[in-house]
């Protein structure tokens, strides 16, 4: 299936605004996000894009684009505006069209996968005569997905874990209007990225540079904590060792700032993952105590530092303390407890908070509530007897099906109750605190480079 994938406006055209946000700059956002899970989950699909970048494009260079490649569908990706009290999600295909047509047969599909998934109000399938619709020769369908001056609406599109929501529901969408095919192993992507920056200008120098020494490149942006950041993409691999030697081509090149990330593994990865949506609970801990700490007073400046726990008691029991520090903030709201379970508990992790009138188990000290948090996670990971370093402070690790959960998307139903995406809302915080501290490195690097 050959996807025609268009973020709409672009460059000089910002699309609507509202509520600190430009619409050109989300829906590049979630177009990356449905490109990625695309290409690196399904098989036979080839993704063309309008634009991967900041760029300016008119509707005649896009549909005449899709039209030339001969895409066998037109995705383009909206949010809406109108004056500040509408909301929801809706979409679009050409007014011409009967509710009979192919067209809409996968506007049905894709609106059905998305309003899943959304937390939007469902304004319907709707018809058009906008230009992307009339002038495709293909079937075609526009998404608008969420008014961006409505606040609430607002509030989940400023949300990088809920765009990664919305990029998955068109995935699903397009998997099921088209039968794709998973890969058998569609959990690991590994990319080499040759530089992180803020700067447009020196991004697509460094592409240059790269292109120079014969490595393909391309330059594309994305959001890190309301900050855009270019970053040079030098290849994407589903086998590692190819990776490896493409980073090492990087390196010879001259870029010493350059790194793998890995996407989507259900395995303990040696590089620290930038989308992760699976990872095993066994495993090294990479982001440092500092950089988790500092994460979260960028959003609690009041938070109690206590990443330090986190990495100590996971080296010592094989926990990735990084993620286990990632879902105590969010069973904590970033450690604000504006739940049930209160601050002088030290319970970082809702152990046996079950509802009002049960906050669940208290702890003396911060450290000991960290030490429990990461016995259970062991008692879930693995069916090895608890190393006896330290007192089992867990009261619940007995209660626990030894081995039940390996991965983080495996206490699903299990840590929560439904929790059905308990394990994703954990990684996709896991996932911004990485992209954070590789910004913070970029910022690092090029001041280092300056300084020269």
């Amino acid at each position: 299936m050959k996807l025609y994938l268009d973020p709409g406006h672009g460059g000089t055209d910002s699309g609507a605004t509202g509520n600190g946000l430009t619409e050109k700059e989300m829906n590049l956002d979630i177009a990356l996000k449905i490109r990625d899970m695309l290409t690196s989950e399904y098989e036979n699909v080839d993704v063309n894009m309008s634009r991967t970048t900041d760029q300016t494009k008119s509707l005649s260079e896009r549909t005449n684009e899709a039209n030339d490649w001969g895409a066998d569908y037109y995705l383009s990706i909206h949010c809406n505006a109108y004056n500040g009290s509408a909301r929801g999600y809706e979409d679009y295909i050409h007014s011409s069209l009967s509710d009979s047509s192919q067209t809409a047969q996968y506007q049905d599909i894709m609106h059905a996968e998305i309003i899943k998934v959304n937390d939007l109000k469902d304004r319907g399938k709707k018809k058009a005569n906008f230009h992307v619709l009339r002038e495709t020769t293909m079937p075609a369908l526009l998404t608008e997905n969420g008014f961006i001056d409505q606040k609430d609406d607002a509030a989940l599109i400023k949300d990088p874990s809920w765009r990664k929501k919305v990029a998955r529901g068109h995935v699903n969408g397009l998997a099921k209007a088209f039968n794709l095919e998973q890969k058998e192993d569609s959990g690991t992507l590994y990319k080499v990225i040759a530089g992180s920056f803020q700067s447009k200008d020196n991004a697509d120098k460094r592409e240059h540079h790269l292109d120079s020494h014969g490595i393909d490149s391309f330059v594309y942006s994305t959001t890190i904590d309301g900050s855009t950041w270019y970053r040079v993409q030098a290849g994407a691999f589903s086998n590692k060792e190819n990776a490896e030697k493409r980073l090492e081509e990087v390196k010879n090149a001259g870029i010493e700032d350059a790194f793998i990330v890995t996407e989507g593994s259900d395995s303990d990865s040696p590089d620290p993952p930038t989308s992760p949506t699976g990872y095993s609970i066994l495993g090294k801990t990479y982001v440092s105590p500092e950089l988790m700490n500092q994460y979260v007073k960028t959003i609690n400046p009041d938070a109690l530092e206590i990443a330090n726990f986190y990495l100590t008691f996971g080296e010592y029991y094989g926990i990735r303390g990084d993620i286990a520090f990632a879902q105590a903030m969010h069973e904590t709201d970033f450690l604000r407890f504006t739940g049930i379970v209160q601050p002088d508990q030290n319970n970082f992790c809702g152990l046996g908070a079950t509802g009002p009138g049960q906050p669940g188990a208290s702890f003396d000290t911060p450290r000991d509530g960290v030490l429990a948090h990461i016995q259970h996670l062991y008692a879930y990971a693995s069916t090895h007897p608890l190393p006896d370093r330290y007192k089992l402070l867990d009261p619940r690790f007995d209660l626990v099906t030894r081995g039940s959960a390996k991965s983080w998307v495996g206490l699903n139903g299990k840590w929560a109750v439904p929790g059905d995406r308990y394990g994703q809302l954990i990684l996709d915080i896991y996932e911004r605190m990485v992209n954070t501290s590789i910004g913070n490195l970029a910022i690092v690097l090029q001041e280092i480079r300056k300084s020269k």
